[in-house]
């Protein structure tokens, strides 16, 4: 479990692909002193197991249905990633419950000021629609955020400069693609 905000930008040092795996070794500084094998880590949103750990670097097997279903399987070697270590009993929860089980990829149609405010627009699946909740939670690329706006299957959220700064919403814009997971109260609330 997780909570969106993010504690640092890594980098992708390496893809390499075993059969049927994806291996991702990820340059870190923040999460890696900790971390140990078996611990869960949220790259990009997505819930990973550690394999392996070297002096700067810690590596990720990526399942082939991970890497369809998520961005991950898009990223290349030197781009920039979003890493949030799993939370702990005791901890402050200072986003909103993040599972790191992506349900769905997002479109990112649009990157706009609109009332001094930093706005994205995203396309997601119109399945997706009832999970969309009023100022409800979401989770784009692991990011904990609060939906300002929807329209048919465009849904918007403001982003603040600081959260801008420091997460890879400052490299993406237009066609770029975002692991998305909705809120699971809202989840819950739908059903």
């Amino acid at each position: 479990m997780f909570t969106g905000i993010i504690e640092e930008l890594g980098k992708v040092k390496r893809v390499t692909h075993s059969g049927r795996l994806m291996i991702l070794d990820i340059l870190a500084q923040k999460t890696l002193p900790d971390a140990k094998i078996g611990d869960s880590i949220s790259l990009n949103g997505v819930c990973l197991t550690l394999t392996s750990i070297s002096n700067n670097s810690f590596s990720f097997e990526v399942m082939a249905e991970t890497f369809k279903k998520t961005n991950l399987g898009l990223l290349n070697t030197g781009e920039q990633v979003n890493l949030e270590r799993s939370l702990k009993l005791g901890d402050r929860l200072s986003g909103h419950f993040v599972s790191g089980h992506v349900d769905c990829l997002g479109l990112i149609r649009n990157r706009v000021i609109r009332n001094g405010n930093l706005t994205f627009e995203i396309a997601i699946p119109e399945n997706f629609i009832p999970f969309c909740l009023p100022k409800g939670s979401i989770a784009l690329d692991g990011i904990s955020l609060t939906l300002a706006g929807r329209r048919a299957n465009i849904i918007s959220v403001c982003i603040i400069p600081h959260t801008f700064k420091n997460t890879t919403l400052s490299f993406k814009g237009p066609s770029d693609k975002l692991n998305v997971e909705f809120d699971i109260l809202a989840k819950k609330a739908a059903i």
